[in-house]
Protein backbone atom coordinates (compact mmCIF):
# COMPACT_ATOMS: atom_id res chain seq x y z
CA UNK A 1 0.00 0.00 0.00
CA UNK A 2 1.49 3.33 -0.96
CA UNK A 3 1.07 6.61 1.12
CA UNK A 4 0.56 9.56 -0.93
CA UNK A 5 1.96 12.51 0.27
CA UNK A 6 0.05 15.58 -0.86
CA UNK A 7 3.38 17.43 -0.09
CA UNK A 8 6.69 15.97 -0.38
CA UNK A 9 8.78 19.36 -0.61
CA UNK A 10 8.16 19.86 2.73
CA UNK A 11 9.11 16.82 4.47
CA UNK A 12 12.09 17.10 1.72
CA UNK A 13 12.93 20.28 3.68
CA UNK A 14 12.27 18.77 7.49
CA UNK A 15 14.84 16.20 6.44
CA UNK A 16 17.66 18.57 5.34
CA UNK A 17 17.28 20.51 8.78
CA UNK A 18 16.87 17.86 11.06
CA UNK A 19 20.30 16.40 9.12
CA UNK A 20 21.87 20.33 9.41
CA UNK A 21 20.76 20.40 13.14
CA UNK A 22 22.84 16.99 14.05
CA UNK A 23 25.66 17.83 11.82
CA UNK A 24 25.76 21.72 13.71
CA UNK A 25 25.53 19.21 17.12
CA UNK A 26 28.53 17.45 16.53
CA UNK A 27 30.62 20.05 15.04
CA UNK A 28 29.96 22.09 18.37
CA UNK A 29 30.72 19.55 19.94
CA UNK A 30 34.45 18.95 18.46
CA UNK A 31 34.93 22.09 18.78
CA UNK A 32 34.27 21.63 22.40
CA UNK A 33 36.17 18.96 23.09
CA UNK A 34 38.65 21.05 21.37
CA UNK A 35 38.66 23.62 24.35
CA UNK A 36 40.62 23.38 27.98
CA UNK A 37 37.80 23.40 30.05
CA UNK A 38 39.06 25.10 33.39
CA UNK A 39 35.67 24.49 35.16
CA UNK A 40 34.09 21.32 36.06
CA UNK A 41 32.35 18.64 34.05
CA UNK A 42 29.19 20.11 34.13
CA UNK A 43 26.87 20.87 31.33
CA UNK A 44 27.10 24.29 29.18
CA UNK A 45 25.45 26.00 27.05
CA UNK A 46 25.92 26.47 23.57
CA UNK A 47 26.28 30.46 23.49
CA UNK A 48 28.76 29.67 26.61
CA UNK A 49 30.67 27.09 24.63
CA UNK A 50 31.00 29.50 21.81
CA UNK A 51 32.67 32.31 23.97
CA UNK A 52 34.87 29.91 25.36
CA UNK A 53 36.17 29.06 22.01
CA UNK A 54 36.32 32.56 20.92
CA UNK A 55 38.28 33.47 24.42
CA UNK A 56 40.76 30.36 23.91
CA UNK A 57 41.15 30.97 20.03
CA UNK A 58 42.34 34.90 21.15
CA UNK A 59 44.31 33.65 23.82
CA UNK A 60 46.34 31.67 21.31
CA UNK A 61 46.56 33.89 18.78
CA UNK A 62 47.98 36.55 21.36
CA UNK A 63 50.44 34.09 22.53
CA UNK A 64 51.85 32.83 19.14
CA UNK A 65 52.57 36.87 18.50
CA UNK A 66 54.34 37.19 21.61
CA UNK A 67 56.23 34.08 21.15
CA UNK A 68 56.87 35.82 17.27
CA UNK A 69 58.13 38.64 18.47
CA UNK A 70 60.06 37.04 21.04
CA UNK A 71 61.88 35.19 17.87
CA UNK A 72 62.33 37.80 16.48
CA UNK A 73 64.35 39.79 19.35
CA UNK A 74 66.35 36.53 20.03
CA UNK A 75 67.35 36.58 16.23
CA UNK A 76 68.41 40.17 16.58
CA UNK A 77 70.29 39.56 19.87
CA UNK A 78 72.50 36.85 17.74
CA UNK A 79 72.55 39.02 15.26
CA UNK A 80 74.00 41.29 17.02
CA UNK A 81 76.18 39.61 18.90
CA UNK A 82 77.31 38.01 15.88
CA UNK A 83 78.19 41.09 14.25
CA UNK A 84 79.67 42.91 17.10
CA UNK A 85 81.73 40.14 18.40
CA UNK A 86 85.68 40.95 18.10
CA UNK A 87 87.67 37.95 18.00
CA UNK A 88 91.07 39.03 18.90
CA UNK A 89 89.10 39.93 22.36
CA UNK A 90 87.79 37.43 24.69
CA UNK A 91 86.38 40.25 27.48
CA UNK A 92 82.93 39.20 28.07
CA UNK A 93 80.19 40.64 26.46
CA UNK A 94 76.14 40.35 27.24
CA UNK A 95 73.08 42.10 25.55
CA UNK A 96 69.78 42.17 27.44
CA UNK A 97 66.21 42.75 25.51
CA UNK A 98 63.28 42.93 27.07
CA UNK A 99 60.00 41.31 25.68
CA UNK A 100 56.83 41.73 27.22
CA UNK A 101 57.20 40.28 31.03
CA UNK A 102 60.63 38.15 29.43
CA UNK A 103 63.89 39.33 29.31
CA UNK A 104 66.26 37.61 26.50
CA UNK A 105 70.09 37.68 27.60
CA UNK A 106 73.11 36.80 24.86
CA UNK A 107 76.40 36.41 26.67
CA UNK A 108 79.71 35.99 24.72
CA UNK A 109 82.31 34.59 26.82
CA UNK A 110 85.84 32.80 26.55
CA UNK A 111 86.06 29.55 26.53
CA UNK A 112 87.42 29.47 29.74
CA UNK A 113 84.82 31.94 31.08
CA UNK A 114 82.48 29.48 32.54
CA UNK A 115 82.36 30.85 36.37
CA UNK A 116 80.51 34.26 34.29
CA UNK A 117 77.83 31.69 33.14
CA UNK A 118 77.48 30.43 36.53
CA UNK A 119 77.47 34.32 38.13
CA UNK A 120 74.98 35.15 35.85
CA UNK A 121 72.43 32.44 37.00
CA UNK A 122 73.10 33.01 40.32
CA UNK A 123 72.32 36.74 40.02
CA UNK A 124 69.51 35.48 38.30
CA UNK A 125 68.19 33.59 40.92
CA UNK A 126 68.91 36.14 43.59
CA UNK A 127 66.31 37.86 41.79
CA UNK A 128 63.62 35.98 41.76
CA UNK A 129 63.14 35.27 38.34
CA UNK A 130 62.37 32.01 36.76
CA UNK A 131 64.76 30.35 34.08
CA UNK A 132 62.61 29.77 31.60
CA UNK A 133 65.49 28.36 28.86
CA UNK A 134 69.31 28.66 28.94
CA UNK A 135 71.74 27.09 25.84
CA UNK A 136 75.31 27.72 25.32
CA UNK A 137 77.43 26.88 22.13
CA UNK A 138 80.64 26.89 21.05
CA UNK A 139 81.38 29.59 18.52
CA UNK A 140 85.01 29.10 17.59
CA UNK A 141 88.34 27.63 20.12
CA UNK A 142 87.74 30.58 22.37
CA UNK A 143 84.09 32.13 22.16
CA UNK A 144 80.99 30.02 24.01
CA UNK A 145 77.41 31.74 23.17
CA UNK A 146 75.32 31.46 25.87
CA UNK A 147 71.46 32.53 25.65
CA UNK A 148 69.30 32.55 28.79
CA UNK A 149 65.15 32.85 28.33
CA UNK A 150 63.46 34.71 31.59
CA UNK A 151 60.14 35.17 33.06
CA UNK A 152 59.71 38.22 34.82
CA UNK A 153 56.84 38.95 37.20
CA UNK A 154 57.23 42.55 37.56
CA UNK A 155 58.11 45.03 35.45
CA UNK A 156 60.87 46.23 37.84
CA UNK A 157 62.37 43.37 37.90
CA UNK A 158 63.83 43.28 34.08
CA UNK A 159 66.06 46.72 35.25
CA UNK A 160 67.22 45.34 38.11
CA UNK A 161 68.53 42.34 36.71
CA UNK A 162 69.94 44.14 33.33
CA UNK A 163 71.77 47.08 35.70
CA UNK A 164 73.37 44.00 38.25
CA UNK A 165 74.08 41.82 34.68
CA UNK A 166 75.89 45.21 32.95
CA UNK A 167 77.50 45.59 36.03
CA UNK A 168 78.82 42.32 36.85
CA UNK A 169 80.21 41.63 33.47
CA UNK A 170 81.61 45.36 33.56
CA UNK A 171 83.70 44.54 36.11
CA UNK A 172 84.77 41.27 34.90
CA UNK A 173 85.84 43.09 31.74
CA UNK A 174 87.87 45.53 33.79
CA UNK A 175 89.58 43.37 36.17
CA UNK A 176 90.74 41.69 33.24
CA UNK A 177 92.38 44.14 32.08
CA UNK A 178 94.79 44.71 34.93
Amino acid sequence: MEINNPNPSKMDRKFIERNRRIQMKALYSKLNSLVPHHTSREAISLPDQLDEATNYIKSLKANLERMKEMKDGLRGLVERANTSRSYGSKSPQIQIQEIGSSLAIALNTGFNSQFIFNETIRIVHEERVEVVNANFSVVDDDTVFHTIHLTTGEPSAAARISQRLNKFVHDVDASDKY
